[in-house]
């Protein structure tokens, strides 16, 4: 679990436990130091953040996770501070302009047990209405001194508040850049001019000093530089010109809440917010998200079902969101395909909480699918070659007028708006899902029709067509972590790129690249059309390969004729590239009846050798597991009907895109596990009640003890959905399994009922 941006494991508690067990008497200062040192958990000053762990301690003993030790005395940050006003030195009356005060110093307080520590208390305490604190967190104390008349007053920054709604606005802040970013906002916590102090503008003039010298002095003492300051100012007690005139900017109140804070506290009020930045860059500083690299962040220990395995590691910082997550995602995939609030079951109270949801700024399509990726990963480090394929879908959301941001997806005479969405998924080289690896999606701006006349000037960044070199590069992240597995990019005719070409040869560690070459492009090498130079080679043997229905087409087994070679390919002339060197398979259809009006001629081009007809074929069963995506993005709008999504703007249609995106998977992904791990049992992937009504629905009979194999599961499940089950039929697809879960979620919802009902006789 994550407290404090800081994950502790189970390995990590254990230790937490065993040292309390051992050491009942341990402070809980020692502990907290001792924990750090195994986590390595330490300031941009190298010191251990014992007291960020302590709060940490803290908040795991809250929920139950640990005990710490008893608190057997009081310790002096515990007490309410003594108002001591015997260090109080002589306060002089002054009277007369800034410029007859002489030089305005800030002394720096060194400790709290100076003799400085002890004037500056003693001075917030006999005249200011807060008092001497205690402060919060990070802190630098000063007094204010005049070399002509001594004291004139302190000042003091402190950590900037946790949250504040009108700052973290004006900012612009994401949740996770605040997150990361908060220590270097600093809180203006206490000001002071002596009340026999009465010289013209010398609190605005105090405010510029502190201000010019508090970022080195913070950066001596914490590590880190600040780039902005905060204060509040009561209007009830104060107008804050000094402010105003030393530049602060005025950007709202607090929210002044009725209620008392967790410590009991009641708040004074709404006070005004001033802020002033410390350096021109200060927004940049502020706003920058912390790059959390793919397999950085743990997975979570122990999921208790699928969502949490998939979702387990999403970055968010509020647990609520976390399980209102895992609920949704079981809830579209018990029931793919309906409106949300069936979904939900027609609760008011699961509706409004999922569409809050999407609509929070903390979770995105990007936070949301990062943590499948990881799991996908997972996955993928079990096998030695996995198949990474990309496709380009679009999603029409013509008929839902009400949703913002939507753009064109046909062309500039088809009134058709929607979203491009643009997946890789990963295969094994048998065909089973493995999950996403990477996905794009955007809206096209409607200013940008008509561009293509321009494609051969602009360069591939500022091209729609860029998506294949993202896409692969997210492989590449992918490829990073799976040393030991070969991953290999594969894309349509619309992904042969030359860039791409290019790109897939600088770094031989990286993925491999398999491509369909269009014939439209007319690609040359070595002075012959790509073309006539295979189409030139001899046939070294025949294959067949099984096409699939597609449109009108009908699903026929074809005989390809197969023929393969090294080449060097040129680039074309509005490309300032290198030659690349790839290998050519040619597959033409041979045999064909008369009814094929398009028999098959593939072109592929590969980074990955070709050295034998095996080897030739190999590279052709591979890409035939292309059309697998086309079954994925069938599920998706088919079976998940994204399409039906109705939700106010993109930003949260994109989320829910995504929780759609990983249940399309599972339901893939289960349709083929019945097929290559049929005698697995069923409640690996089926809770207790759902495989007791399947059986019980579909056999007409009491359940089992034991749950059935996977396939016989798969197959009962089809069926609801009107797969017949013939003795020549072929395994369930996907259409079936999507309406059998439908029907599933239902049969088990009246299972659990009456389980729970009491035993009731019919009266004669």
């Amino acid at each position: 679990m994550e407290i404090c941006a800081q994950h502790f494991s189970m390995e990590i508690i254990n230790r937490i436990r065993a040292t309390v067990n051992v050491d009942p008497a341990i402070s809980r200062r020692a502990l907290s130091r001792q924990v750090c040192q195994w986590l390595n958990w330490r300031g941009a000053n190298g010191k251990l953040k014992d007291m960020s762990c302590r709060k940490a301690l803290l908040e795991l003993e809250r929920r139950e996770v640990i005990s710490l030790p008893v608190i057997d005395k009081a310790y002096a940050f515990n007490r309410e501070p003594a108002k001591i006003t015997a260090t109080l030195p002589e306060i002089k009356e002054v009277d007369c302009p800034l410029k007859e005060v002489g030089n305005v110093d800030l002394v720096p307080v060194p400790s709290r047990y100076s003799k400085a520590s002890h004037t500056w208390n003693d001075m917030m305490n006999t005249y200011h209405y807060l008092g001497a604190g205690p402060l919060c967190g990070a802190q630098i104390r000063y007094l204010i001194s005049s070399q002509v008349y001594g004291w004139l007053g302190a000042i003091s920054f402190s950590s900037a508040t946790w949250r504040l709604a009108a700052r973290d606005q004006w900012i612009g802040w994401s949740e996770a850049a605040r997150r990361l970013n908060l220590q270097r906002v600093v809180c203006n916590s206490r000001f002071l001019i002596l009340p026999t102090v009465r010289v013209a503008n010398l609190a605005s003039h105090v405010l510029s000093v502190s201000a010019a010298c508090v970022g080195d002095d913070w950066r001596k003492r914490y590590g880190y530089v600040p780039v902005l300051l905060e204060t509040f100012v009561d209007p009830k007690l104060f107008r804050g010109t000094c402010y105003r005139g030393a530049n602060w900017m005025y950007i709202g109140r607090t929210a002044g809440r009725r209620e008392p804070y967790p410590n009991g506290k009641v708040s004074g009020g709404k006070k005004e917010i001033y802020l002033y930045p410390l350096c021109r860059d200060w927004q940049t500083i502020l706003c920058t998200e912390p790059v959390i690299a793919l397999g950085s962040k743990p997975r979570l220990e122990n999921p208790q079902d699928w969502a949490e395995e998939e979702f387990g590691a999403v970055n968010v910082y509020d647990e609520r969101l976390k399980k209102r997550l895992f609920t949704m995602a079981n809830d579209f995939y018990a029931q793919p395909g309906v409106l949300v609030p069936q979904a939900c079951n027609g609760s008011q109270a699961k509706t409004k909480g999922a569409y809050r949801f999407l609509g929070n700024k903390q979770v995105n399509m990007k936070t949301l699918l990062k943590a499948h990726v990881e799991a996908t990963i997972e996955r993928v480090k079990t096998h030695h070659v996995v198949l990474a394929v990309q496709d380009t879908t679009t999603l029409n959301y013509t008929a839902h007028p009400g949703t913002d941001g939507l753009g064109p997806i046909n062309n500039k005479h088809d009134n058709a708006v929607g979203l491009v969405l643009h997946d890789t998924m990963a295969f094994t080289v048998e065909g089973t899902p493995l999950g996403l690896l990477h996905v794009q999606c955007w809206a096209r701006d409607p200013q940008q029709a008509g561009k293509r006349k321009y494609r051969h000037s602009l360069p591939i960044e500022e091209k729609e067509s860029f998506k294949w070199l993202r896409s692969y590069r997210g492989v590449a992240d992918v490829q990073a972590l799976c040393p030991k597995t070969m991953l290999v990019s594969i894309g349509d005719r619309e992904a042969d790129i030359y860039e791409l070409f290019y790109e897939a040869q600088q770094d031989p560690s990286g993925p491999k690249l398999l491509v369909r070459a269009g014939q439209a492009r007319s690609r040359k090498v070595e002075q012959v059309y790509l073309w006539d130079k295979l189409s030139s080679e001899p046939v070294a043997g025949f294959q067949e390969i099984y096409v699939p229905r597609k449109g009108l087409r009908q699903a026929r087994t074809a005989k390809l004729a197969l023929r393969f070679a090294e080449v060097m390919l040129s680039p074309p002339k509005t490309k300032q590239l290198p030659p690349v060197t790839l290998w050519a398979v040619y597959a033409c259809e041979v045999d064909y009846s008369v009814d094929v009006s398009s028999p098959l001629k593939w072109m592929l081009l590969t980074t990955v050798n070709v050295l034998s007809f095996k080897q030739a074929v190999e590279r052709l069963q591979w890409y035939t597991r292309r059309w697998g995506i086309e079954v994925y993005h069938r599920t998706l709008k088919s079976g998940c009907r994204i399409e039906d999504r109705r939700l106010r703007n993109t930003a949260s249609l994109e989320t829910c895109l995504a929780i759609d995106l990983v249940v399309a998977w599972r339901i893939y992904w289960l349709t083929k596990q019945g097929r290559e791990t049929p005698c697995v049992p069923c409640d690996v992937f089926l809770k207790e009640d759902e495989w007791k009504a399947l059986c019980a629905y579909v056999k007409k009979e009491p359940p089992p003890d034991k749950p059935p194999p996977l396939r016989e599961a798969v197959r009962m499940i089809a069926s609801l959905g009107g797969f017949l089950g013939r003795k020549g039929d072929s395994e369930p697809g996907t259409t079936t399994m999507w309406r059998g879960l439908q029907r599933l979620q239902d049969i088990a919802i009246g299972f659990a009922i009456s389980k729970s009902l009491p035993n009731v006789r019919a009266s004669p």
